[in-house]
């Protein structure tokens, strides 16, 4: 018999709650999307999308897409159904959404904006609650996960940008304690920080209206909540200013003496 020192370990499966919720959200995909495709009359530049047999692929149900065609396809701003196109891709998108397998060029709210040009939450009710669900499920496993495939600061714009609301996303963090949520909501705030005092949301909102609303709803929580989660973490002193300084406006923000660049 083999000594314990002698049998190889193993990792253990994420069998968490919030991991089955999210593996149930997806298989809710596969079972509302299968079977569809693009529309038959879909057009796209072969000169700049890709070939026709790539876009045929589109028009043909349940057929995997290459990493490289999967991207082109949920990227293109100028189908004239996005929707059709992201109701084919999506059991398949999801998933290498959650892999962390799926690299925008600028950030995952250009995915947030793929979802957004689909009008999902105009959909049949089956549809949009699946996608719905999806996001939910796949935003509260991230906050529980201390090393979420998709930092969870990205994810936040992500699911902004595609339900064009901050305030569900926020409610979850707000209803979730622990080490690990206040550590991402630390890691936010350190990325989020230079584009709120400036006035600006961290990441392109759609549309300029969006861009203040979303803001707004941000900016407010962040203030309200964020300094009582990370006034006992080791290291944010300098964050809570910062956290401080977003809730001011004017010259109470940048005369304050820890504003950047101001020597304390």
């Amino acid at each position: 018999m083999e000594s314990p020192e002698a049998v190889p370990i193993t990792m253990r499966p994420d069998t968490t709650p919030a991991r089955l919720r999210l593996d149930l959200a997806l298989d809710g995909l596969a079972d509302a999307f299968g079977g569809m495709t693009a529309r038959a009359d879909e057009v796209q530049c072969d000169c700049h999308w890709g070939s026709p047999t790539e876009l045929a692929l589109l028009k043909t149900p349940d057929v995997a897409l290459a990493p490289d065609l999967l991207r082109r396809t949920w990227d293109a701003p100028d189908w004239a159904d996005h929707g059709a196109v992201l109701r084919r891709i999506l059991p398949q998108f999801a998933r290498v959404l959650v892999g962390g397998e799926v690299e925008p060029m600028f950030g995952m709210h250009e995915v947030g904006r793929s979802f957004a040009r689909g009008h999902w939450q105009l959909w049949p009710t089956r549809q949009s609650s699946a996608v719905r669900e999806f996001l939910h499920a796949w935003w509260a496993h991230s906050l529980l996960d201390p090393a979420p495939a998709v930092p969870v600061h990205e994810l936040f714009a992500l699911c902004a940008e595609a339900s064009s609301t901050t305030g569900p996303w926020l409610t979850v963090w707000e209803s979730l304690d622990g080490e690990v949520p206040d550590r991402h909501l630390a890691e936010a705030v350190t990325a989020w920080e230079y584009g709120l005092l400036g006035d600006q949301l961290p990441w392109d909102a759609w549309d300029d209206e969006d861009e203040s609303g979303l803001r707004g709803e941000l900016t407010t929580w962040l203030v309200r909540h964020a300094p009582t989660r990370l006034r006992t973490r080791e290291g944010c002193g300098t964050l809570l200013h910062r956290i401080r300084l977003i809730g001011l406006s004017g010259p109470a923000r940048w005369e304050d003496p820890h504003w950047p660049g101001h020597r304390y």
